[in-house]
């Protein structure tokens, strides 16, 4: 660059004074120039000798080590909205969007999988609805004191070593034996994250811990029929939006004799306990009646326990048997 401004200056003076004036009219500009970039050059010497004087710059690292540091510091393009408590994950609308999509189809697809009910029931527990029963627990005695107190069930807040020794008709004692005849644990209920407010997040946690002492309190099972009933149930009771499309569309995916038994039998059961229930279950305290006689605790709620469900399902198998027998023997 230098090289070519001499060369520039040198063949001025050699040309008549018209052509002369037109170069050196341009010697400002390359003048200025050759100063920018020099002083871009010398500037970050100065700026990089600085830095390694003040000890700013680990020396023991690459190049591009140190690029890759740098990078690490810029804010991303996508960041996602602060938590509201800890377990919460913030998601924009078409996140959720997508949630309650995929959700929805795994569920009816494979109902057994339990993060597809999971993420269906939060993407549904959408805020007005969880504001109304919100409200509802609000306007009940019982119903304030949890929202004042949050209680968490789990196997140690529940104290099952406590609930083996309640005496045989006892709540507790209902509840205990129901969960091992089904094999399962108050400590399977997932934690709630996708429901942005708080307190809206602990309703629905509530809702979702308390499933459970709905099975041991009417004895259905978790088989796929007993899981439809209390849904409906619920939906009925407490309006879970989610357990009324389950009640709706998981019929669906049954054998015809499962489907018939539903709707012929608990369905109706369902209505009619809805029907005559005397209070919104959201607001029974469980974890405060243990102790309760179970048969009293359901003529004090108005809830009637249905048909034996695994009695029913026997029978009907046994039945299905003999009669493939009959025809078998007819047929030799």
């Amino acid at each position: 660059m230098f090289t070519n401004s001499y060369a520039i200056v040198q063949s001025c003076f050699k040309r008549p004074l018209q052509l002369q004036r037109r170069y050196l009219s341009f010697l400002p500009l390359v003048a200025s120039a050759v100063a920018t970039t020099g002083g871009v050059f010398l500037g970050n010497s100065i700026r990089l000798a600085d830095q390694l004087e003040n000890d700013e710059i680990d020396q023991n690292i690459t190049k591009g080590e140190r690029e890759l540091k740098e990078n690490k510091t810029v804010k991303p393009r996508f960041e996602r909205p602060p938590k509201n408590y800890p377990n919460h994950v913030p998601l924009y609308a078409y996140e959720k969007a997508a949630m309650f999509l995929f959700s929805s189809i795994g569920a009816l697809l494979h109902p057994e999988k339990n993060q597809y009910i999971v993420a269906l029931g939060e993407s549904t527990a959408i805020p007005p609805y969880l504001r109304w029963l919100r409200k509802q627990m609000l306007e009940d005695e019982t119903g304030r004191e949890i929202l004042k107190n949050r209680p968490y069930i789990t196997s140690e807040t529940l104290h099952m070593d406590k609930l083996k020794k309640y005496p045989e008709n006892s709540f507790g004692k209902v509840y205990y034996e129901w969960l091992l005849r089904e094999n399962v644990s108050p400590d399977t209920r997932v934690n709630v994250k996708f429901i942005d407010d708080e307190e809206l997040a602990f309703v629905f946690q509530r809702y979702r811990q308390c499933h459970d002492f709905y099975h041991a309190l009417t004895g259905l099972p978790i088989a796929r029929e007993g899981e439809i009933a209390v849904k409906f149930f619920e939906f009925l009771n407490i309006g879970i939006p989610f357990a009324g499309m389950g009640a709706l569309f998981a019929p669906l995916n049954l054998k015809k004799h499962q489907r018939e038994r539903l709707l012929s039998v608990y369905y109706p059961w369902a209505i009619d306990t809805a029907a005559h229930c005397k209070k919104n279950l959201i607001n029974v305290y469980w974890e405060k009646i243990m102790d309760k006689d179970v048969d009293e605790l359901r003529a004090e709620l108005g809830i009637t326990k249905p048909p034996d469900m695994r009695k029913l399902r026997k029978l009907a198998k046994e039945r299905r048997h003999a009669a493939k027998k009959m025809i078998a023997e007819v047929n030799k």
